[in-house]
């Protein structure tokens, strides 16, 4: 026989009524710590990305920056060169117009090859097959050992692209 306790002072609309109490000051705590965040998100402003778009320039030479879709497109008109980080054969199934290949993997030469035909001061933009894929990061922290100043991660890489309608290409790397 299991014996059930019931509390005489407490009913189901107070205890429900003492927790809304209780979430509410839980939000109004994170309210107040991170105010400046949020309200960016609701302006719908992202400030390290607008003007990493207008300047074409990271903020700290030799770091990773995210960059957004608008922010890629932006900066591939102003010169930016694009590098898909996936390997070979999904390079030839599907890529960003314009992109060249440099998959990661041990191959010293391909990035000697990259060295001599993309000069150290050209901002470039790595992507790879979206959110989760690390390969974008692995090769541009190699970019910027080997002297490249301006690299950017794109990453909702080539599948955010592609569902934007965006120029895609086809077949091997020149």
């Amino acid at each position: 026989m299991s014996v059930v306790r019931r509390y005489p002072d407490s009913s189901w609309g107070q205890v429900l009524l003492e927790a809304f109490f209780i979430c509410l000051a839980g939000a109004a705590f994170g309210v107040l710590l991170h105010y400046p965040l949020l309200g960016d998100v609701f302006l719908v402003r992202r400030p390290a990305a607008k003007a990493l778009a207008a300047e074409s320039r990271l903020p700290e030479a030799g770091s990773l920056i995210p960059a957004l879709l608008e922010d890629v497109r932006a900066l591939v008109e102003q010169g930016a060169v694009l590098v898909d980080a996936r390997s070979p054969e999904a390079f030839r199934e599907g890529h960003i117009a314009g992109a060249r290949s440099l998959p990661l993997g041990p191959d010293p030469e391909g990035l000697a090859r990259f060295r001599d035909r993309v000069p150290l001061t050209v901002p470039v933009v790595v992507y790879c097959s979206g959110y989760g894929c690390r390969d974008s990061h692995d090769v541009g922290a190699r970019l910027i050992e080997a002297g490249y100043k301006e690299v950017l991660v794109f990453e909702g890489g080539f599948p955010e692209w592609r569902a934007a309608g965006l120029p895609v290409g086809t077949g091997a790397a020149p």
